[in-house]
């Protein structure tokens, strides 16, 4: 399965972008990585500069039709710069539209609300997001993992960087069921 990994050019949480991305390959996907702008992203360890990754696609040359699911890392200022871009907003409500799975760590729920797509929707995330996600239409739940199939596809969240090895193998099975 080719599974989009859609990011800001700057600001993802490294760890919540690259033990996700590795627990695909480990399971044989594809995964892609997507941004708003060509060329290179930068990832954080917290609010310290870590690695830069290459894009491999770009937002509004590429669609939600060619992934079979989508998953956003968090990180801050991640999700925060994906919700004021009008295009990425837009890849990310087509998953939805198209029933795709999608899975979301930590603060990347901040861009599922930008898509109006919680509303009747149970997520958990990180903490801060609570009243966000409540305000949206959501019930947001304090777990590790959380999987909602309150809609017309399924929707994985954790909450930390710590929730990783549950959230990955989470969103595997979730992805394998939905692909078969």
């Amino acid at each position: 399965m080719r599974i989009a990994f859609l990011t800001a050019p700057e600001g993802v949480e490294q760890i919540e972008l690259t033990d996700p991305w590795q627990a695909a390959v480990n399971a044989g996907h594809e995964p892609v990585l997507v941004s708003t702008e060509p060329g290179k992203i930068q990832a954080f360890n917290h609010l310290d500069k870590a690695d830069t990754f290459p894009v491999q696609e770009v937002v509004g040359e590429t669609s939600a039709d060619s992934f079979g699911a989508l998953v956003l890392p968090g990180g801050v200022a991640n999700p925060d710069f994906l919700r004021m871009d009008e295009k990425a907003v837009a890849f990310v409500r087509d998953f939805f539209t198209q029933g795709r799975p999608v899975a979301a760590i930590c603060h990347a729920p901040w861009t599922l609300v930008e898509a109006d797509v919680v509303r009747g929707r149970v997520l958990t995330s990180w903490p801060s997001l609570e009243t966000d996600l409540r305000n949206a239409g959501a019930t947001w739940v304090d777990e590790q993992v959380n999987v909602c199939d309150h809609g017309n596809n399924k929707l994985v969240t954790s909450r930390k960087p710590d929730d990783l090895k549950a959230f990955c193998e989470t969103f595997l099975d979730v992805f394998a069921k939905e692909a078969a």
